[in-house]
């Protein structure tokens, strides 16, 4: 196993993962201010999961979205 390209590849995955979820959570919760489900001011709980099924690998994190 060449460990460099371990961690390339693990900071590339969580690259993508990290910026795709950030667009999808900035569209959804503009999308619920614009139909009226949000004010703009609330905070909720929000969670993820990481799976790498080959691996057995499930773990969750636990969050808070802020947004004022």
């Amino acid at each position: 196993m060449n460990d460099e390209a371990l961690n390339m590849s693990i900071r590339k995955f969580l690259k993508t993962v990290g910026v795709n979820s950030q667009l999808a959570i900035e569209k959804a919760v503009n999308k619920a201010i614009a139909d009226g489900k949000l004010k703009g001011n609330e905070s909720f709980p929000a969670g993820m999961t990481l799976s790498i099924g080959k691996l057995g690998l499930e773990v969750k994190f636990d969050g808070e979205i802020h947004l004022e």
